[in-house]
């Protein structure tokens, strides 16, 4: 048991994502190992909420703009009240770790670069992340390119290198019906931001729909409604795909989607480590996937799935058409991307190693 290390995750949003779903998978395994273990939510809460372990505890501060001193407080008096030690801030919440730590200095700070945009470092806007890291005590990076980008940019006494890891809740409700015929469903988990470039990927099912009618693509993930948005549905409406491309948005039952797809597909220009990538490979789901960010630690080329240069939709519409047609090779690589993440990218093997750094702290 580890109940002398108190932990709280710091998160802005319990919206579905990358740095969200780690936020909520590592606060329920620290749990489980035996930490104190808590949860913030700092701006919005969202549907990760009711993935929290019972035993995790929870608080949100509803921070409604940058320096909303009454949050700080009410942050500051939770973790004193549960005599919090380790302030782990994900993302963008580093800012309001730094401000809880100038009102209570004895906390530690560890933040966790989950940076998406890895392939694009140089145009990071960072001045703000910069200045803040002279109060980490660590940064954990969840590639090479992010751990070596901070070595020469950030200020945090320790830097270090840690994978992500992919754990699927199956205790939620199935709410999400995929549409299209079973056995025949390509699936792209992935909120619609211009890195996933949703619209190569839609360049490349266009080829795919004129050889294979019968087989579909969805979509699932955040719908920010924006301009983004709004050029992918524009362009399942001009190519009149509209009955073979389908839009769910936000999901929170990963897990049942999961096992209604056939193929998982990630058509990124640029990532971190992403966690879809894993959740794919739990339920043994053949993929296809861009030579972004550290997508080549996990998909190792004609083993473990299908490697492809990104912001090329000719090259992705042959991978997606050598997976439909080559049933067996599917099923192959599907096998072996499930071994291969259960025994690198566990949640017991992370958080493991994650308790043995919060040891250090």
């Amino acid at each position: 048991m580890n109940k002398t290390i108190k932990v709280i995750q710091i998160i802005d949003s319990l919206h579905p994502g990358g740095a969200e779903m780690m936020a909520v998978n590592i606060a329920n395994g620290l749990y489980e190992q035996g930490v104190e273990s808590h949860l913030c939510a700092t701006r919005v809460e969202g549907s990760l909420k009711n993935n929290i372990a019972n035993g995790v505890g929870y608080l949100f501060l509803n921070r409604k703009h940058t320096l909303d001193i009454q949050a700080i407080l009410k942050l500051r008096s939770y973790v004193t009240k549960h005599q919090i030690t380790i302030v782990h801030a994900h993302s963008s919440s580093f800012f309001v770790a730094v401000l809880l730590k100038i009102v209570k200095p004895s906390i530690q700070i560890i933040w966790h670069d989950h940076y998406g945009n890895s392939e694009l470092l140089h145009e990071r806007k960072s001045f703000v992340l910069k200045f803040c890291s002279y109060f980490f005590k660590t940064s954990i990076a969840v590639n090479q390119l992010l751990l070596d980008w901070a070595t020469i940019n950030l200020h945090s006494k320790n830097k270090k290198y840690l994978a992500n890891f992919a754990h699927l809740n199956t205790t939620v409700e199935k709410k999400t019906f995929l549409k299209g015929i079973e056995g025949k469903r390509i699936l792209c988990l992935a909120n619609l931001r211009p890195q996933k470039d949703h619209l190569n990927l839609l360049n490349a099912f266009k080829i795919v729909h004129q050889y294979c009618p019968d087989w579909t693509l969805h979509l699932v993930g955040t719908d920010l409604n924006d301009q983004y948005a709004s050029e992918l549905k524009e362009f399942i409406q001009k190519e009149r795909l509209q009955a073979f491309v389908f839009i769910y948005g936000n999901c929170a039952d990963t897990f049942e989607i999961l096992k209604q797809a056939s193929i998982g597909v990630l058509a990124s220009k640029s990532e971190g480590l992403p966690v879809s990538l894993l959740e794919y490979g739990l339920v043994s789901l053949p993929v296809v996937a861009t030579d972004v960010g550290a997508i080549r630690n996990v998909i190792i080329a004609n083993k473990t799935g299908i490697l492809i240069p990104a912001a090329n939709h000719l090259k992705l519409s042959e991978a997606l058409l050598n997976l439909i047609n080559n049933k067996d090779t599917s099923i192959q690589l599907g096998a072996a991307l499930h071994i291969f993440v259960t025994k690198y990218f566990s949640k017991e093997k992370y958080i493991n190693e994650l308790i043995n750094r919060y040891q250090f702290v």
